[in-house]
């Protein structure tokens, strides 16, 4: 194996293993919470509610002092239903208020920022009513051509949590990614000194296996990745965010450890299930099946149709020039190359393994995944203070 240094460029300054960067803001799609305004809102109309109270008060006849015929007339009347009366305050009519309707579940707030140099979606999930979110495959930025490590991404992220108010509850991945670094190691020691509280790094419980295999290809000693992680999901395993409920789904297919997070109406899939005009994600990798991700994808269907499917990665085609963070599952049901309404499994597993079979291996394959079953962490330094990765030598047959 090749060794590479993980260089640090003099404008960055080392920290307990970790990079610190000045905070820049990232492109951050998605409603933008403002409690400022919400509360000038609130208060605008409760004061047009009390003008209103008042100036009916003012208005209304004055009621008159009960007499002899009024006492009759209570005394004939005692027992019986009582009928809707006048207020003298407001001259409004109390009645009895029922309502039939069932309380629907709270939705999340969502920022979506997309990571142009590896084509990934993060994600910022909030309850809106208690200010707790989520982290969802945030990504750290590696130059592969100099193998220098940055935090602008992560920084940026850490920006936008602390300008919402948020408080980040949880680091949430969707699996061990072979195409970008995770930056959830970094944003979580900096949570814990922004926000006081150190959230834990979430994934399935399936990332050993993928930890060991891994581990062993690229020489990582087990003390590195055991443990690593703060929380493994169980299968369909619910956990709140403030109000809001979550589950953890199984979705396997592009990894055997794949999961997905459902947040009141939305699915976060990572990488199963892409933009309509690109279809799916890849199961070439170690463990991979298309006909596992065929069945995960008739999972997400048989949600109801309204559901938001926010996906982990977009490549956008020749003819559409902007990223999209989701789609619906009615729309990927109606439009999705490989997915939609018609096409069967032998069909999706066919055109799955045709497409997968002329793919080249990921440009940040080696580097991510030696990071990424350590949660983030950075390889421990050598002796001579220098953190190192592995890139195999491809030799195409040639010995001497």
């Amino acid at each position: 194996m090749a060794t590479l240094r993980l260089a640090v460029n003099n404008r960055w300054q080392a920290t307990a293993g970790l990079l610190m960067a000045p905070a820049k803001t990232a492109r951050v799609v998605g409603p933008a919470l403002s409690a400022s305004g919400a509360c000038s809102q609130s208060r605008s109309l409760h004061q047009q509610a009390d003008q209103t109270a008042f100036h009916q008060a003012s208005s209304s006849p004055r009621a008159p002092m009960p007499g002899r015929r009024t006492k009759a007339l209570n005394q004939r009347t005692a027992g019986m239903r009582a009928l809707p009366t006048q207020t003298a305050q407001t001259g409004m009519q109390r009645r009895a208020q029922y309502s039939t309707a069932s309380t629907p579940a709270p939705e999340p707030t969502v920022h979506s920022a997309f990571e142009t140099a590896t084509g990934t979606w993060q994600y910022v999930v909030a309850d809106p009513s208690t200010m707790d979110a989520v982290i969802i495959d945030p990504v750290l930025d590696f130059d592969p051509a100099t193998q220098v490590i940055t935090t602008k991404t992560a920084d940026s992220l850490l920006a936008m949590v602390k300008e919402k108010g948020y408080r980040i509850v949880r680091l949430l991945e969707t699996h061990a990614h072979a195409d970008h670094l995770s930056s959830s190691h970094y944003l979580q020691k900096h949570l814990a000194q922004q926000q006081g509280y150190r959230p834990p790094v979430c994934i399935g419980k399936r990332i050993p296996q993928v930890q060991t295999l891994f581990g062993k290809r690229y020489g990582i000693a087990a003390k590195e990745y055991d443990g690593i992680f703060d929380k493994f999901f169980e299968d369909d395993e619910e956990f709140d965010i403030g109000n809001l409920k979550a589950k953890a789904i199984h979705l396997p297919g592009h990894t055997p450890d794949h999961l997905g997070y459902k947040i009141g109406d939305n699915v976060f899939c990572g990488d199963s299930v892409f933009h309509a005009d690109i279809g799916t994600a890849r199961c070439d990798f170690p463990g991979g099946s298309v006909n596992d991700l065929w069945n995960s994808s008739r999972k997400l269907f048989a949600l109801p149709d309204n559901v938001k499917i926010w996906t982990g990665h977009d490549y956008p085609p020749a003819g559409r020039t902007e990223p999209v963070p989701y789609m619906t599952v009615k729309d990927h049901k109606a439009q999705n190359k490989h997915l939609k309404d018609g096409i069967s499994e032998a069909e999706f597993v066919a055109l799955r393994k045709e497409r997968d079979a002329i793919l080249g291996e990921p440009r940040l394959l080696h580097q991510s995944l030696q990071v990424n079953i350590r949660a983030g962490n950075l390889p421990e330094p050598t002796s001579f203070g220098q953190r190192l990765l592995h890139l195999p030598l491809k030799l195409k047959g040639l010995e001497w």
